[in-house]
């Protein structure tokens, strides 16, 4: 697939060059040159999602509205392609540490209107319902981890324990929070790291849920390191026992990648399962 004319055209005036990049798993990214010389991010696929790269930018306007931290710049949009400022990558030093944790506590306590949001959820292929729920238990099990179950390759008693898990979420989800704002899919990956060394977020599937949620993300696939938490923890310490409930929230992450991926995440789902069971 190559950028169509079409896309060329919305993104004003000329394009002077246009060169494949790494993108992700489902969509071809390019770096555009325009005339002037800015250069944009561009990621499009044929039969995206009806809104797909419209929800994505309201995502990272959202994220990026309390000012906690940067978010590219939307430069065009459409339901083919999203255009995004190019952000030359670099390295996330110490201070970056900081300021993400700093800036990610900032974030989650600019809330958000209730659990959920106004368009369905999109990790990939994967889109689950944003609906509301009466409180963040009920959301986290009937609209993350039960629809997954089934789609998940797991054997009969790791379902089982994912099951209990649903079954048991109030007791185990911890004290009650305030509704957080979310990235939703905070792996280290989708931190990006500016040549200054300082993160920006991008490739969200933001909504309104459990700060948790990200933190524990952000520890799954080896995250920042201890002055992340730190700084966050100056701004909005995490509740007594977050650390217990790493796991807890990691089951959903692990669930969409074993829906995704397969492999021996289906075996990761079951085993945190059954610790929760």
């Amino acid at each position: 697939m190559s950028l169509s004319p079409e896309i060329l055209r919305r993104l004003g005036g000329k394009v002077g060059s246009a060169e494949r990049v790494g993108g992700g798993d489902i969509n071809e990214a390019w770096r555009v040159r325009l005339d002037g010389g800015r250069d944009v991010f561009v990621k499009t696929r044929r039969n995206p999602g009806d809104g797909e790269y419209a929800t994505e930018a309201g995502g990272l306007r959202w994220l990026g509205e309390p000012g906690g931290l940067r978010v590219p710049e939307v430069v065009g949009v459409g339901e083919d392609f999203l255009a995004l400022e190019w952000i030359a990558a670099g390295r996330l030093d110490r201070a970056g540490e900081e300021e993400l944790g700093r800036g990610l506590a900032g974030v989650h306590r600019a809330g958000a209107e209730d659990f959920g949001g106004p368009q369905p959820l999109r990790i990939g292929s994967i889109s689950l319902s944003n609906d509301p729920s009466d409180g963040w238990g009920a959301f986290y099990a009937e609209r993350r981890l039960r629809p997954l179950i089934g789609r998940a390759g797991l054997s009969g008693s790791g379902a089982r324990a994912v099951e209990r898990v649903c079954d048991r979420i109030d007791e185990l989800a911890g004290p009650s929070e305030p509704v957080a704002r979310l990235h939703g899919d905070l792996w280290s990956g989708n931190v990006l790291a500016g040549r200054d060394g300082r993160p920006w977020l991008i490739d969200p599937a933001a909504y309104g849920g459990h700060r948790e949620v990200d933190l524990a993300m952000l520890a799954l696939f080896g995250g920042p390191g201890p002055r992340f938490l730190d700084a966050y923890s100056e701004v909005w310490p995490p509740a007594d026992g977050w650390d217990e409930r790493v796991g807890l929230w990691q089951l959903f992450p692990l669930l969409v990648h074993a829906v995704l991926f397969g492999g021996g995440y289906a075996s990761s789902v079951e085993r945190v399962a059954r610790r929760y069971a």
